[in-house]
């Protein structure tokens, strides 16, 4: 049974950092890329940002750009999502997810999702 859990959410004060996990079980994930998204009340899922499977390439949603940062480790089945300077309106439920999108930003293309940590920032 495929599975992925997200760690790492909690309440921070703005400007501050906090850093999420995604480890996956089940299947080796080292051939499919890696993807975060996220949810604020009331809104849609949007996209946060991409990681190939190879890390080669990484790609971010312009209002994280320059702040986020996500990495992965393969050995360890585990994406990360290194998120600094956070802001009130970083504050949404945050998911990984993992699949071989042709769009990365397409929620609809990635095949695995974590069931979701909630981030709090704080003004």
């Amino acid at each position: 049974q495929v599975q992925l859990v997200e760690s790492g959410g909690g309440l921070v004060q703005a400007g501050g950092s906090l850093r999420l996990s995604c480890a996956a079980s089940g299947r080796t994930f080292s051939s499919n890329a890696w993807g975060w998204f996220r949810q604020a009340p009331g809104k849609e899922r949007e996209f946060v940002a991409y990681i190939s499977w190879s890390a080669g390439n990484t790609y971010y949603a312009d209002s994280v750009k320059g702040r986020f940062t996500i990495s992965r480790d393969n050995a360890k089945n585990t994406v990360y999502l290194q998120m600094n300077s956070l802001k009130p309106e970083d504050t949404a439920v945050y998911y990984c997810a993992s699949g071989r999108p042709r769009t990365v930003t397409n929620q609809y293309q990635y095949d695995y999702w974590g069931q979701g940590t909630q981030v709090t920032v704080s003004s």
